[in-house]
């Protein structure tokens, strides 16, 4: 009996899915299975995996290049896939990725995106003393502004607000000229423009999670700007949140700005790797106080993103009275050593690097 109540079960969510997909105006193409297997050549091409999936390379019959996430497993899964449908499924932005489609056929759900050449964000600024993958100073100043802009649409420009909530460069993809173009909609969330706020629990990357999420459900837009904060210091750095390859008294990267603050060194953080960071090192140190802006421990005093790229293109200034205090007591157990025990805690919430 209880088999045939959990199959009853099963089929009711699928019928209320399809009547979802029905009802919502601007849906994406609905591709069958069989188009995406053939176009990936039977999933053969894998680009990368984590979080919920795996992520293939494939090319639709009209000659395009795509990459298609395969959603595995149920629940959290089927969250995931509906969140991020319903959020991007109709809306288009040079700076987001374009979703091009989807298709949901039995238990499997995959999603269909545009092809980035050159990938995600992460490759390009961690490594690039090994890999050769070294970005000049204009290319992290135009993908910068790029993450903003596509942010401030989000959370300003659409029907409902879109809030991120898993905003890293991971989730940062370029195309052949390096544009950025925000993705992963997974965790992200609708907001009504008469709503101020939102419920949620914690969610996103530990590193990039705003203080607030750690004590409070309730939450804004500017859990996104302090994330975007954290990726900007990373571009400069040319550095992980979390790097346990230094030694222990610089393994949180906020750690080490906070005391070049202090110290009046922050020409000594800026990524050593890049010839051109390093030329433009005082341009760089101003950048860096449009990251602090962003890093408020109260989110009331951060920005809002629309401001954020008024500063990156119109030269506006940023905030001068700032809180240069980065080691919020909420953050302080988010430490390197606990990475696994939050892993742990929370795997159906927190969404790791890819």
């Amino acid at each position: 009996m209880f088999i045939v109540h959990k199959k009853r079960q099963h089929a009711e969510t699928e019928d209320e899915e399809e009547e979802y997909f029905h009802q919502v105006q601007g849906m994406p193409t609905r591709f069958s299975y069989g188009e995406l297997v053939a176009a990936t050549q039977n999933f053969c091409k894998k680009l990368g995996e984590g979080g919920f999936g795996t992520v293939f390379e494939g090319i639709l019959e009209d000659g395009s290049k795509i990459a298609v996430k395969c959603l595995d497993g149920h629940g959290q899964v089927n969250k995931s896939f509906l969140a991020e449908v319903e959020s991007i499924g109709n809306i288009h932005h040079v700076n987001l990725v374009r979703l091009r489609g989807f298709s949901a056929w039995k238990s499997r759900r995959l999603l269909v995106y545009d092809f980035m050449s050159n990938g995600s964000l992460d490759r390009w600024i961690y490594h690039g003393d090994l890999q050769g993958h070294v970005l000049e100073w204009e290319y992290r100043k135009n993908i910068i502004l790029h993450i903003a802009k596509g942010l401030a649409y989000l959370h300003e420009e659409c029907r409902q607000q879109i809030i991120h909530l898993d905003i890293k460069p991971q989730n940062i993809l370029l195309d052949d000229n390096f544009n950025a173009k925000v993705s992963d909609f997974g965790l992200s969330k609708l907001v009504d423009k008469n709503q101020t706020q939102v419920m949620t629990t914690i969610k996103g990357t530990p590193g990039y999670i705003a203080p607030e999420c750690w004590s409070n459900s309730v939450i804004t837009e500017k859990v996104d700007v302090y994330s975007f904060g954290i990726v900007v210091l990373e571009i400069l750095c040319g550095r992980k949140i979390f790097d346990r390859s230094v030694p222990e008294e610089s393994w949180h990267l906020l750690a080490v700005f906070q005391k070049s603050w202090e110290q009046g060194t922050l020409l000594g953080m800026v990524d050593k790797y890049s010839e051109t960071m390093q030329a433009n090192g005082a341009e760089v140190v101003e950048m860096m106080k449009v990251a602090s802006w962003c890093l408020q421990t109260d989110s009331t005093r951060r920005p809002s993103m629309s401001t954020v790229v008024k500063v990156l293109e119109d030269g506006m200034s940023v905030e001068s009275n700032l809180d240069y205090n980065f080691t919020d007591p909420r953050m302080q157990k988010t430490t390197i050593a606990q990475e696994k025990e939050l892993t742990q805690l929370m795997p159906s919430i927190l969404s790791w690097p890819r």
